[in-house]
């Protein structure tokens, strides 16, 4: 299978989330802090096999940031 991104609600998701395109692990590039981000992410992640047709599969992956401090 291979895993690819494709939308971003908002698009600056992009800067702080990435998805391995071999195994899909959802991973953050940067940290996000509650006072000073998004809370709230929506991306569309898209599975596709390597059979002859391939075949696709999608999701949809909210992330949610929490203040841990309250």
């Amino acid at each position: 299978l291979t895993y690819t991104v494709t939308n971003f609600i908002p698009t600056s998701g992009k800067d702080v989330i990435s998805v391995n395109p071999n195994t899909g692990e959802i991973h953050l590039t940067a940290a996000l802090d509650f006072e000073e981000t998004v809370t709230l992410y929506d991306l569309n992640v898209k599975a596709k096999d390597k059979g002859t047709p391939p075949l696709p599969g999608h999701c949809k992956v909210v992330v949610e940031v929490l203040d841990v401090n309250d």
